[in-house]
């Protein structure tokens, strides 16, 4: 059966999807329907933390299937609040709210926040956001996010947010009026780059919203859950927000998102948000067999020394190779960038000797590998990577 026709087909063409359909993973691989073997570099976009069908997670999903699937959020759960409990014990956070993704918890920051102006600031509404940043797919979402390539088909754009360059203090400052409740901040831009700030960036933004009484949000889709170093990577920074979206990474591949607050910030009341399906009994187990492997593996730890490990390998090959301009990046979460748009031919080439990476842009290519990546893993993407600039560049 030929997919990439059924695709074409039957399926909305949003997707640049690569030349091969997925059919079977296990660990660090994945197997296309010819059998072909491939190293998962992409790792579901930073989902997979676990690997393909770790023993722990599977564990979790067959035995929660045979118990509850899904009731709704008009009665406790014992999956839900278990999670619950494992996020407050292990972040700086008082009150959780679970949901189905990464943009429905970003959104659900930025109506906390909302809810915050509303109460404490005679009812300003505005979210500060920043250039190059990526906060999801929902309309308010994309006006969230600083990338004109997202918002230009869907204008005009929903009001209230307002984008600065990233990294600038003072654009924030200049930015914030008597209407401003919130900034919304990525640690580090994941899909805007993998843009790592100054390491004051965050603690200076944190200064301003105490001064001005505004809430500090930071999207850690991305870079939360162990993926670059520490379990949430704001504690790099010494500071503490006041509300953190988390998803991707959080469940291993089950969809979930999560919206952690303090309580100071948690100013919902009850009937002011909700969710059918998030929280549900089966993507809560998951989320608890998975956040529990991590923090009890120290994957965080192993994140930030593999890691390491990885950037020096790819600072050796931009040695190598001129056209390399920048290598960057910090635990696993990683980006290489070329003088020339040549990303989407490496990321090809990588493709057809069984290595898969994330062509981010038409010059950088991003390398986010599940967190039990190991040194051997490392190696031989390095190898393939190698062999690829080379039949690039010539």
């Amino acid at each position: 059966m030929n997919w990439i026709e059924i695709e074409k087909k039957d399926y909305m063409q949003v997707f640049e999807r690569l030349p091969i359909t997925l059919i079977k993973g296990r660990g660090m691989y994945v197997r296309d329907d010819k059998g072909k073997r491939y190293l998962d570099f992409v790792a579901g976009i930073a989902v997979v933390s676990l690997g393909h069908c770790h023993p722990v997670l599977v564990k979790a999903i067959n035995q929660q299937s045979h118990l509850l699937l899904h009731t709704s959020n008009l009665f406790y759960t014992t999956p839900q609040l278990k999670l619950a409990e494992v996020l407050i014990k292990n972040s700086d956070m008082q009150r959780v709210f679970l949901a189905n993704s990464g943009a429905e918890a970003v959104e659900g920051v930025v109506k906390l926040a909302r809810r915050w102006g509303h109460l404490k600031l005679n009812g300003a509404y505005e979210v500060i956001s920043a250039n190059n940043s990526f906060h999801g797919r929902t309309l308010a979402m994309v006006a969230a996010t600083g990338q004109p390539k997202f918002q230009h088909p869907y204008e005009p754009m929903p009001t209230g947010f307002i984008n600065v360059p990233y990294n600038d203090i003072n654009a924030i400052k200049e930015a914030t009026t008597d209407k401003t409740c919130a900034v919304l901040l990525e640690p580090i831009q994941g899909e805007g780059g993998v843009n790592i700030p100054h390491p004051d960036y965050l603690k200076q933004a944190r200064e301003w919203c105490d001064k001005k009484n505004l809430l500090l949000l930071l999207d850690e889709v991305q870079t939360g859950v162990g993926r670059c170093g520490t379990l949430f990577a704001y504690k790099q920074s010494g500071i503490i927000p006041d509300a953190v979206a988390l998803a991707k990474g959080l469940a291993g591949g089950i969809p979930i998102g999560a919206v952690l607050a303090t309580e100071k910030a948690s100013v919902f009341a009850k009937g002011e948000h909700g969710t059918t399906f998030g929280g549900n009994a089966l993507s809560c187990a998951a989320s608890c067999a998975v956040l529990n492997y991590i923090i009890k593996n120290d994957l965080p730890s192993h994140s930030s020394n593999i890691g390491d490990l990885m950037i020096d390998g790819l600072k050796k090959l931009q040695m190598e190779f001129p056209c390399i301009t920048d290598v960057r990046g910090k635990g696993l979460l990683m980006a290489m960038q070329f003088e020339q748009d040549i990303a989407k031919d490496v990321a090809l080439a990588c493709l057809d000797m069984g290595l898969l990476v994330n062509n981010l842009k038409p010059n950088l290519l991003r390398f986010i590998p599940p967190l039990i990546v190991q040194p051997k893993d490392i190696d031989k993407a390095l190898s393939i990577l190698q062999k690829a600039l080379r039949k690039v560049t010539g």
